[in-house]
């Protein structure tokens, strides 16, 4: 697009950014509508590597992810705006929830909906242009664009080495979303940055998803992998610690996001407008937290869903939260002979859903607690079999060594033979 196609008022275009500041936004940016060729290109080879495991998102459909004309056609401009997330104590706050045996671990862009919080200023936005005659659409947390490349595109920030988006000076904890548009602005400028020598993200990943600077390996990445459908994968098990719902630890050790938190409400955009949480919101976010595993296994589908509808769940189903909750129970759980914790666990292994029952198993197991789990090798489901067959590495919580432990023994299969079990119909995975 040529200069000369562009909005010759520079006025309205600062017009516009002055209110994506009054709409609280922390940082904003002019993108061109072209087709991302380059992510596109990439997002393609990883998925034919297989890095992109069962993830669908942008990569289900890279042609109109990459492409925002598939969003709006005649598009000529995207304005791209980001929202700081997570100013709820950070990494001490997450430390002091830690401390409590049981509790869960939130990742921090979840215990909110920053993301409609971001919608409703990018649509003050949207509004802004429909009213002078353009067509816009607003795009936030929707497959329809890849958010990360739109922002990179608008002069946002640079791809760090952990595959987010560093903003200079302010760090990746931001939700991104953009305005497509078909009023043609002069774009902003890229950032031509990297991370040097920083390796501190790759590091800090429990599973070594990120062993490939900028490349993130979905099969290992953990804030994946609980929200992927079906087993969870037991060689990642132990390495979840406490985390229900996504992972931080790759931006907890970002040298710019300690930038960023250092200068938290110090910047120009969202300063003036109370952007900073409220007492309320940061009641509300750590009461999301300090729930235990028991208390989230006790729950019904209705309650589960009530608290955590936000998150991506798969198909739904809150089973997921379900498996979720028995792995932190798994890795976290000190009193294994409490009534609550035993109660639990029983209550997963007896449980329709063979995927829980399988999960339960595990979770007896790594507690030291082969005899709530002595029967399973005569479950009808053959992965709940699988994992009473398994050794299991005993929890740090409990008092036996890992030089101690045995496989349990079989069980004593006195009920009638597999072949004549006619379980219930598994649960839709």
């Amino acid at each position: 697009m040529s200069d000369s196609n562009f909005c010759s008022d520079s006025d309205y275009l600062s017009s516009l950014l002055a209110l994506a500041e009054q709409s609280g936004l922390d940082a904003v940016g002019v993108a061109s509508a072209e087709p991302f060729a380059d992510a596109r290109a990439a997002l393609e080879k990883r998925r034919s590597r297989g890095l992109a495991s069962s993830m669908q998102f942008t990569y289900r459909n890279p042609r109109r992810s990459c492409d925002p004309s598939a969003t709006l056609p005649e598009a000529k401009s995207l304005i791209v705006g980001a929202l700081r997330y997570g100013e709820d104590g950070g990494a001490a706050g997450r430390r002091e929830i830690a401390r409590e045996r049981m509790f869960v671990r939130i990742a921090s862009y979840a215990r909110r909906d920053y993301y409609g919080d971001l919608r409703g200023a990018l649509e003050a936005i949207a509004k802004r242009l429909q009213d002078d005659g353009h067509e816009a659409r607003v795009v936030v947390d929707d497959n329809a664009l890849m958010d990360r490349e739109a922002a990179r595109r608008a002069g946002l920030g640079w791809y760090g080495k952990n595959t987010c988006l560093l903003i200079p000076k302010k760090g990746s904890r931001f939700v991104l979303g953009s305005v497509i548009t078909t009023a043609a602005f002069a774009p902003s400028t890229p950032i031509e940055r990297t991370c040097g020598t920083c390796s501190l993200c790759q590091q800090a990943c429990p599973t070594g998803a990120l062993d490939t600077a900028g490349q993130l390996d979905a099969r290992r990445c953990l804030a994946w992998l609980l929200q992927a459908e079906g087993i969870f994968p037991r060689e990642h098990r132990p390495a979840l610690g406490n985390r229900f719902y996504g992972c931080d630890d790759c931006q907890d050790v970002c040298p710019v996001n300690s930038l960023g938190q250092s200068s938290l409400g110090q910047s120009s955009l969202g300063q003036s407008l109370g952007s900073l949480p409220s007492k309320q919101t940061l009641r509300s976010s750590q009461e999301l937290q300090a729930r235990s595993a028991t208390d989230i296994l006790s729950a019904t589908d209705e309650e589960l869903m009530s608290r955590y509808g936000r998150f991506y769940i798969p198909r739904r189903q809150p089973r997921y939260l379900r498996r979720n909750a028995l792995l932190v129970l798994a890795n976290t759980a000190a009193g294994v002979d409490e009534p609550d914790v035993a109660s639990a666990l029983q209550d997963a292994i007896k449980h329709e859903d063979p995927m829980l029952r399988a999960h339960g198993v595990w979770a007896a197991q790594r507690l030291g607690r082969f005899d709530l789990a002595e029967n399973a090798q005569c479950d009808p489901d053959a992965r709940v079999r699988e994992e009473a067959r398994r050794p299991v590495p005993l929890a740090d919580c409990h008092a036996a060594p890992l030089a101690d432990y045995h496989a349990a023994p079989l069980a004593d299969c006195h009920a009638a033979p597999l072949a004549d079990y006619h379980p219930r119909p598994e649960m839709h995975a």
